[in-house]
């Protein structure tokens, strides 16, 4: 399992999602150019202590990451406040990369038609969206549970 964020803004987000991939055992793809500076002493600064625990892979473009051999045998699946079923109705799969847009943009149109599929996470009426990597998070923890990765701990 995999979690990717497209050309992330914020790099706190980054650091949020360094975390969360190291904690649960996914690798994390990130589809650069990023909204800030990304160099190895950034990337270190955001990873904080949890750096050497995370499998984080740099990809130039989304063109390079589509292509990267890691990314081969599995599915994209974006995960958007318009993503066309529920989650907890999504059938995941060991290989899939759970794709995360932009902060400030959300996924360019791009992005949706590199997915093979796309989930929403369902939200009260009359708000906009979850932070970004809490939507990750969530549906992460719900591929986990479906293929079985919870048990490997």
């Amino acid at each position: 399992m995999r979690l990717a964020l497209y050309q992330p803004d914020i790099p706190q987000n980054m650091g949020a999602a360094i975390r969360l991939c190291a904690c649960l055992g996914a690798a994390l793809d990130v589809i650069e150019p990023c909204g800030f500076p990304l160099t190895d002493a950034s990337l270190k600064r955001a990873a904080l202590d949890y750096g050497d625990k995370a499998n984080v892979v740099r990809h130039a473009s989304l063109a390079a990451f589509r292509s990267a051999p890691e990314r081969q045998g599995g599915r994209l699946v974006l995960v958007e406040t318009d993503g066309a079923v529920s989650f907890q109705d999504f059938s995941f799969s060991t290989g899939d990369t759970l794709v995360l847009g932009r902060e400030s943009a959300g996924s360019p149109g791009e992005l949706y038609q590199a997915a093979e599929a796309s989930v929403r996470v369902p939200m009260v009426r009359g708000v906009r969206s979850l932070n970004v990597i809490t939507a990750g998070a969530i549906v992460l923890t719900e591929a986990m549970r479906q293929t079985g990765a919870w048990e490997k701990f």
